[in-house]
């Protein structure tokens, strides 16, 4: 059996990542009537991945009998900036990420959860990569050839 704080961190998930996946859903559609089809692809495709982690998670919960909830959440910002966007994201990515490290830890001995835990946290860190990447490239190339390259 997992421990409760392994338990309680993939509730977390379901929850905290559930309203990620419909925030950068609609993310992606206001980007989409920006004109700027290559983010709102972006997050479209980001927030299917994030619905399948949040079905694994569920999907461990039930495995070990757990009661699965629909817990309420906080409302989260969108943004109509590109570059805002980026920035909100990449630190959301930060903070996940080390919360996300304890908990994997914390489910070491549980193979199965681990595995997930752990493939969880490298796509949060390559979402983390892309994010720093984007405002490495905006340094570099300037905003306005930035948003170009989004159409």
């Amino acid at each position: 059996m997992a421990n409760e704080k392994v338990l309680a961190g993939l509730q977390r998930i379901v929850t905290d990542l559930a309203q990620q996946a419909d925030g950068h859903q609609l993310q992606s559609r206001i980007f989409a009537s920006m004109g700027f089809t290559k983010l709102a692809d972006k997050y479209a495709e980001h927030a299917e991945e994030e619905r399948g982690w949040v079905t694994k998670c569920i999907d461990r919960l039930l495995d070990y009998g757990c009661d699965v909830k629909l817990e309420a959440k906080a409302e989260a910002p969108t943004c109509k900036n590109p570059v805002d966007w980026v920035k909100y994201d990449l630190q959301v990515s930060i903070d996940g990420l080390a919360w996300l490290r304890d908990l994997t830890e914390a489910a070491k001995d549980d193979y199965t959860t681990y595995d997930i835990l752990k493939a969880y946290y490298q796509d949060e860190e390559e979402d983390m990569y892309w994010g720093q990447a984007q405002l490495d490239l905006i340094e570099c190339i300037g905003v306005q050839n930035w948003l170009l390259k989004q159409l």
